[in-house]
């Protein structure tokens, strides 16, 4: 799908309160970013915000860190949050996901993946987000446990990131093939899966962890 652009989003990105200019300056002290020592959870791919706005609302003890590649996107969230009463614990990033160790430093404890580009061509494999490359990346960018969530309503996709994770030495926490047959109440639904829950497409999610002490 071809990406729309919005007149000026790069200004109204980059005006708002929430938005980080030169991250990387920031990389290995993001606490102070926050001021605080709790853990820090990011989103690769926020798209246009829904789901790390409502879970930045939801856990005000928890720092989140939006990181979006297109400010056509992000500014739908930027604009979202202008309505809203300021959250201190969230931040948002315009940034290419290839340039995350730059950004990061062994400071974060749980990273989101929510319906990720599946890069369906084998020529492509590196640029999935759940591919060796990008599982190596993040190591350098996680400071104890580690714990990856996932969702995806590409099958195929799914199954690709289940055994790269679990080659990779992760545990495999749960994982469920229908998500909604579940009805889980915890789950914060993005603009995508909503769109695909209404078609009756299934979402897939795992869970998945690495202890600080495995290599």
């Amino acid at each position: 799908m071809r990406l729309k652009k919005v007149k000026d989003a790069r200004e109204m990105v980059e005006g708002s309160s929430y938005y980080i200019n030169n991250p990387i300056e920031n990389r290995g002290k993001w606490k102070k970013v926050f001021q605080n020592d709790n853990d820090i959870h990011i989103e690769i791919g926020m798209g246009k915000g829904k789901f790390i706005i409502e879970m930045a609302k939801s856990n005000p003890n928890i720092n989140f860190i939006g990181i979006e590649k297109y400010d056509s996107v992000m500014v739908k969230a930027t604009n979202m949050l202008e309505k809203m009463e300021f959250m201190p614990n969230l931040k948002l990033i315009l940034i290419d996901a290839e340039k995350i160790e730059d950004i990061f430093y062994q400071e974060i404890d749980r990273i989101y993946l929510n319906f990720s580009d599946p890069w369906p061509k084998a020529r492509h494999e590196k640029r999935r987000l759940t591919s060796e490359k990008f599982l190596r990346r993040y190591e350098n960018i996680f400071r104890g446990r580690k714990e990856i969530v996932q969702k995806t309503d590409n099958r195929t996709f799914f199954d690709y990131s289940y055994e790269s994770i679990k080659a990779f030495g992760y545990i495999i926490d749960s994982v469920t093939y229908d998500l909604y047959s579940e009805n889980d109440a915890s789950n914060v639904p993005t603009e995508y899966e909503e769109k695909f829950r209404n078609r009756g497409i299934k979402i897939n999610r795992l869970k998945a962890h690495k202890d600080s002490n495995m290599n």
